[in-house]
């Protein structure tokens, strides 16, 4: 067996079951799940339509590179949504959502022949990259995401001798759990290292639909490198999926965009690989990324909830609305785990320990005394879960 499965850590909801396990939840109050990233919102009917009109396509081998009309639909989005060009043909590979493109591209891009090989990643972090990173051979490094630095990473922790053996840095924006939204001058500075090391950067944007300003989307990967002149995309990949911005988790579509060298080789690695996404859902998922007004819907909805969660909790916690994304990254006036512990006993809601999604680095959990709440169920539910959690933290 590869050695490198033993220093797989259990999964942040593994380790949520375990410290739920024997907890009775009060019975006077109906289940709230909160704990896991899943949007509920109702997949839009003409996406579900465009699946059963091609149906047809399920007899068929897909191509691993893509239909050329999911292809030119993503780079006609990239373009109105980043203002960046992207050739459809060499610069674009549709992908079976971004969790398996993540895993999948550090195999792709890690050299694990050169002596010592660092992955960064952002912590609090999605599991995925330290999974990836191990498992391709890598040594996964933390930078912090903080309250006291806006969640901003500190590149300035990470000492020479670390950047040099970097292949790949991941970067996360809109952040999970924290919400933050990488500025220009953290692109900028990002850019000027990997120029410096060499390194790749991996941009995961799988939120960045969901904000609170109509007209004032974040800032992205692309969008900041063609700010700066960088067009060529020099060792710049983003990642971006269908499943938050349509809610259609279960379809599995995302894609992978940018520097077109690594796209051909991460298109012949996937040859091999074998995840070519079905034709039936690549035809309803170009389909998908040509309309907005669905989206728009749906950062309305995320919108409302935001404003009524953070209504009730405000008085009893020290929490804003944070850049975009749908969590709430609440801090706790006791640890994590027995927040949520006793919240899921008491109160019948169930959040995510922030513990569980970080690691100590620079000896800090940037996770202790927070916890994930991802604000995915309904209005009435997201406001109910609220009151409890407001009444939860009133009585502690």
């Amino acid at each position: 067996m590869n050695p490198n499965l033993d220093k797989l850590q259990s999964y942040p909801f593994e380790k949520r079951n375990a410290l739920l396990a024997g907890a009775t939840p009060n019975a006077a109050f109906s289940p709230i799940q909160l704990y896991i990233g899943e949007p509920k919102h109702p997949t839009p009917q003409f996406i579900r339509q465009a699946l059963i009109d091609n149906f047809a396509d399920l007899a068929s081998y897909p191509a691993t590179a893509g239909l050329p009309v999911l292809r030119e639909a993503i780079a006609r989005w990239i373009k109105l949504r980043y203002q960046a060009n992207i050739d459809p043909a060499t610069q674009i590979v549709p992908v079976t959502g971004s969790r398996e493109a993540l895993f999948s591209f550090a195999q792709c891009v890690i050299d694990a022949g050169k002596p010592d090989p660092v992955v960064v990643c952002p912590n609090p972090f999605y599991q995925i990259y330290e999974g990836g990173a191990l498992l391709a051979g890598a040594t996964p490094y933390f930078l912090n995401s903080l309250p006291q630095n806006r969640y901003a990473a500190n590149l300035a922790e990470l000492p020479d001798s670390v950047w040099r053996r970097t292949q790949m840095i991941i970067t996360c924006s809109p952040g999970n759990p924290t919400g933050a939204v990488m500025s220009m001058a953290e692109w900028k500075a990002l850019f000027e290292l990997s120029d410096k090391y060499g390194f790749v950067i991996a941009s995961d944007e799988c939120y960045s639909e969901i904000y609170f300003k109509e007209g004032e989307p974040p800032l992205g990967a692309l969008d900041a490198a063609r700010q700066l002149g960088r067009t060529d995309f020099k060792r710049l990949v983003m990642f971006s999926s269908l499943s938050k911005r349509s809610n259609v988790p279960g379809m599995r579509s995302g894609f992978v965009a940018g520097d077109a060298g690594i796209i051909q080789k991460y298109l012949l690695y996937r040859t091999y690989h074998g995840c070519a996404m079905s034709g039936t859902v690549q035809k309803a998922s170009a389909i998908a990324w040509g309309d907005e007004k669905h989206v728009v819907e749906n950062r309305r909805l995320y919108r409302e909830k935001f404003d009524l969660a953070l209504d009730i909790l405000k008085p009893v916690c020290d929490i804003d609305t944070p850049d975009a994304a749908f969590y709430l990254w609440l801090p706790t006036p006791i640890s994590d785990t027995e927040f949520a512990r006793r919240l899921y006993i008491d109160k019948n809601v169930a959040v995510l320990p922030g513990s569980f999604l970080a690691r100590e680095a620079q000896g800090v959990n940037p996770g202790a005394n927070r916890v994930r709440i991802a604000l995915v169920s309904s209005v009435d539910e997201c406001a109910e879960s609220s009151r409890r959690i407001r009444d939860f933290i009133k009585a502690l």
